[in-house]
């Protein structure tokens, strides 16, 4: 070691060398199995945007939900270097990024793994074999850290763990125990948990004791490997039980651990970054990167490399995996992180647009080798990154206008209006750190509070609620006098045709016309007004517009326009609706308007392009429940938004799984025929003549639009045609899809009936479709892990409670989760049958149990009137049943008993003999027992539990007896 030609910095070893190390010193020294990255997209986990730590994908192993005859279930020693992004969700350090030397949205993490086989000895002896042979780390630089134990948890120290490193030779002066916060390791609120041993790097060595810098946030002690042991469960009460089987999970950072070999003191340092920063310098012609951070980085240059740098990273193993810039989940952050990269290149180092994209095949040369994937796509991440990027440098040309304008304006030491930031967030799709970053540069700070507040107002009126709804009406919805007054001024109607003017682009892409209109008149608080003042909402009416206003069940397009010759001030459109031929946009005035302004109007294009996606589906959805489901299923309502589509029909009764399954099959064999989108224009009583029409029972105007999906419309209105039986013809007044293709994928994701003879159905599309089918996949999985490990069969209570209970949580998982509704109505069936089969293999084995513990009481205690005693019982159920068993078995005896657990706490279970009612209460009994242990109990006059700590078991027995004596 080092293998092949070194060109790592300072002469050290490449990165390429120090992960092909790590993973061969496991591989063939150690006898592990070496995994490829898992895709930084995680499978079939909702709760995660990105795949965030090496454990990620070995998760079902952990928890015990993985099949015992899939391959994950055979692994014993795993070593891989996993692909990890961290923006967004729980752990996020993209506002981080750039601002020091060590945070990154991208990384690798090089983990090596136990499953029930080597623990603790075997596993820090590797890591220090590694560490110091291989590697060459010298000894007196390197600490390491233990779990010293926490009260509260009932846990003493690892003294385990601090043995075996004190036998590896390390001082024990640096062999250092710390408390939970930092060496006690949990996946979540509950599940496998346990006490890790970080190992930590001193930067300056020279035989020096850096013991009181580990673990207090200096740069020169950095952690560079985590060890776990996980030995616990995290139940669902919060109290900790050993595993049956331990496990190992260990995760060290490619980059801080390159930084050490190659005796540097930055990530950005290493052969990982410098190729890609000296990229940037040759592709932006500025200043060179020198590594300076805070106040000594004038201008932020350096600050702009380290977040180009490692944002183009990001982007090209997101892309590769499937993530691509988006308006939802993790493709919204992905976007954010697009954009963040770009304004650095265009606003900090004046770079050409382009930049980005030219950056990627030095990524692909750094990381190529160890994600082979890279280099199948690298002109496919160029062509997106470029895409996105054009959209985005004209967005950010102008908020950088209007930021500039508004601070101008500004009176001094006030904020940033709340105003102005909303519409650059809604509108130009600024994320909100991006804002407050070129805020801070202007030293000025936003109106948080009131940003907020608009905020919480657009969220209620997306959900619909009152005061949403009260403020539409006012503003949007012309009340009949103004509707008069508009036509007695003989203001025309407005012309909304441009909002079906579009086309593919030459790569592929939609393209949606422009628009400029003049404003004709203002609507507020129900009055025609013409003029605005600055920061009031109104509704605008133009001569022309190329918004989709709300109707036809399909959300209103949202967006902004701005006054011509004033680029720099936007009026977010935040709604549209359709009155008496007027299309009333609603809009937050940022400046005065005025009737007679002239305007340019710019939709928001992924949203509108979500809805056409959705309603195109809905016409899908509604032949194929047809098709399936036959003639007499008519449509009663329907809903599409950029996120869904609801669907309201007819039916006799609940869709079947089988039908649901062949409903998407039919909408799947539509999709991938790719069918054209025919759509025109007819006479009212033409249209009503075709033969398989799908129309609702309501006014359409006339002439009316006709959608036909495959066949012409000039085909279906041949007389005695028969083509609309074949494929969805609608009366519609949506946005579409040129083709059907471009859906993807659909999933009906819930399905219900409303009232008898109504049901509901909703559905998603695309992206969204295809993660819902993953996680379905998962979670069946998951169910036939548990279903193979019950019939397997258990003698022991606990083994099958902790069963019942992972069918518990898998049935609420179930049924909140976004995923193909057949599949859930199947899902659910299985687990209902494995909940009874739980339940009664439990009884069962708690009355085996409760009987042999009975017999030998009897047998000790002789029939006596009264028994007190302890016993060990795994439950208060169990304990319960051997008081009733006792009680059955000799009617006449009273018999109060209590079981110490592992946990600390004394179970208490306790009967009276009928033969002492009423004079005698169980509950009388057990509350005066449980009080000496600190504890509460409750019950009946014949049988009564409670529960106390094991520190007043002694005077708790002693309470038993005394109460006996005297009242029985």
């Amino acid at each position: 070691w080092p293998r092949g030609p070194r060109r790592g910095a300072a002469g050290g070893p490449t990165a390429g060398q120090v992960r092909a190390a790590f993973l061969r010193f496991f591989q063939e020294r150690h006898g592990h199995r070496r995994l490829p990255s898992a895709p930084v997209r995680p499978r079939g986990d909702p709760r995660l945007l990105f795949v965030n730590a090496g454990m990620n994908q070995f998760k079902p192993i952990f928890l015990g939900t993985v099949h015992p005859r899939s391959e994950l279930a055979g692994h014993r020693r795993v070593v891989n270097s996993q692909k990890c992004v961290r923006a967004g969700g729980k752990h996020n350090d993209l506002e981080d990024v750039g601002r020091d030397t060590y945070h990154h949205t991208f990384f690798e993490m090089l983990g090596n793994w136990s499953f029930g086989d080597y623990f603790k000895e075997e596993a820090c002896s590797m890591a220090w074999e590694l560490l110091t042979e291989v590697y060459k780390i010298p000894k007196d630089r390197l600490y390491v850290t233990y779990f010293g134990g926490d009260s509260s948890l009932g846990l003493s120290a690892d003294e385990e763990c601090r043995e075996v490193w004190l036998r590896l030779g390390v001082p024990a002066s640096h062999v250092l125990p710390f408390a939970s916060k930092d060496n006690f390791w949990e996946m979540g609120d509950t599940g496998p948990c346990g006490p890790c041993t970080e190992i930590h790097y001193d930067y300056v060595g020279g035989g020096r004791n850096a013991a009181a810098l580990v673990n207090q946030g200096s740069p020169d002690v950095v952690e560079i490997w985590n060890l776990v042991f996980m030995q616990y469960n995290r139940e669902v009460e919060g109290n900790l039980l050993p595993l049956p089987q331990h496990h190992v999970d260990t995760g060290m950072g490619l980059e801080r651990l390159v930084t050490v070999l190659q005796n540097k003191r930055s990530n950005y340092d290493t052969d990982l970054f410098t190729p890609i920063l000296d990229a940037i310098h040759k592709g932006c012609g500025g200043p060179r990167y020198q590594g300076l951070v805070g106040a000594a980085d004038i201008g932020r240059v350096n600050m702009a490399y380290r977040v180009v740098a490692d944002h183009t990273r990001a982007l090209c193993v997101c892309i590769t995996d499937g993530i691509y810039p988006g308006i939802s989940g993790a493709e919204l952050v992905l976007r954010r992180i697009l954009r963040r990269a770009v304004r650095f290149c265009s606003e900090v180092l004046h770079a050409p647009p382009g930049l980005l994209a030219s950056l990627v095949p030095t990524v692909v040369e750094v990381l190529g080798d160890a994600y082979p994937e890279l280099m199948k796509n690298t002109e496919q991440i160029m062509d997106i990154i470029n895409e996105n990027e054009a959209a985005f440098l004209s967005s950010l040309k102008r908020g950088r206008h209007i930021i500039e304008r508004t601070v101008q304006q500004m009176e001094p030491s006030t904020h940033f209006p709340a105003e102005v930031a909303w519409s650059l967030y809604g509108n130009l799709g600024f994320p909100l750190d991006l804002i407050d970053l070129m805020l801070e540069e202007k030293g000025i700070s936003l109106d948080t509070a009131a940003f907020n507040e608009l905020a919480l107002e657009d969220a209620k009126r997306k959900a619909g609620g009152p005061q949403a709804g009260q403020q539409e009406d006012t503003n949007t919805h012309l009340d009949v006098h103004s509707l008069a007054q508009l036509q007695s001024s003989n203001v025309p109607a407005t012309d909304d045709s441009l909002k079906y003017t579009y086309r593919l682009g030459q790569h592929g892409q939609y393209e949606f016309s422009p628009c400029q209109a003049t404003v004709l008149m203002l609507y507020r608080n129900q009055s025609l007004q013409k003029e605005v003042a600055a920061g009031q909402r109104c509704g605008v009416i133009l001569d022309r517009t190329n918004f989709y206003a709300e109707q036809g069940g399909q959300d209103s397009d949202q967006g902004y326009m701005i006054r011509l010759g004033q680029q720099d001030m936007l009026f977010p459109v935040e709604s549209v609706r359709l009155c008496g031929g007027y299309v009333i946009h609603e809009v937050t005035a940022v400046e005065a308007l005025h009737a007679g302004d002239q305007v340019q109007l710019f939709v928001d294009e992924a949203q509108r392009l979500a809805c056409m996606t959705n309603h195109t589906a809905a016409h899908l959805l509604n032949f194929a429940l047809r098709h399936v489901l036959g003639e007499g299923t008519e449509q009663r309502g329907s809903h599409v938004t950029p996120q869904r589509l609801r669907f309201d029909f007819d039916t006799k009764g609940p869709v079947t799984v089988e039908q649901l399954q062949q409903v998407e099959q039919v909408i799947q064999d539509v999709i991938k025929q790719n069918e054209v989108v025919h759509v025109a224009e007819v006479p009212l009583s033409l249209a009503r003549r075709v033969q398989g029409l799908r129309m609702m029972d309501e006014e359409y105007p006339d002439p009316v639009r006709i959608v036909s999906l495959g066949v012409p419309v000039e085909t279906v209105l041949t007389r005695d045609s028969k083509a609309a039986m074949q494929t969805s013809v609608e009366l519609c007044c949506g946005t579409h899809l040129l083709r059907t293709g471009a859906v993807e994928d659909m999933v009906i994701i819930g399905e219900r009936q409303l009232v008898k003879g109504i049901s509901r159905v909703i559905a998603v599309t695309g992206a969204q479709a295809k993660q819902a089918r993953e996680v379905g996949q998962c979670l069946a999985m998951e169910v036939d892990s548990v279903s193979l490990r019950m019939k397997q069969g258990s003698t022991s209570v606990p083994e099958m409670q902790k069963l019942s209970k992972e069918v518990g949580q898998l049935t609420k998982v179930v049924a909140n989760t976004a995923m193909p509704q057949w599949q859930r109505k199947e899902l659910q069936i299985i687990l209902k049958a494995l909940q009874r089969t739980a339940n009664t293999a439990i009884k069962k084995l708690e009355i085996q149990q409760a009987e042999v513990k009975a017999q030998s009481l009897l047998e000790k205690h002789c029939n006596q009137p009264v028994i007190i005693d302890t016993v060990p019982a795994e439950s208060l159920s169990i304990l319960m049943k051997v008081v009733n068993q006792l009680c059955d078995k000799s009617p006449g005896t009273s018999v109060l008993l209590l079981s110490p657990q592992a946990s600390g706490e004394v179970l208490c279970a306790c009967q009276v003999s009928k033969n002492c009612l009423p004079l005698v209460s169980a509950a009388d009994w057990a509350a005066a027992v449980c009080s000496q242990m600190e504890g509460k109990a409750g019950g009946s006059p014949v049988v009564a539990k409670g529960s106390g700590s094991a520190r007043g078991i002694q005077g708790a027995l002693t309470a038993a007896l005394q109460f006996a004596q005297k009242k029985l």
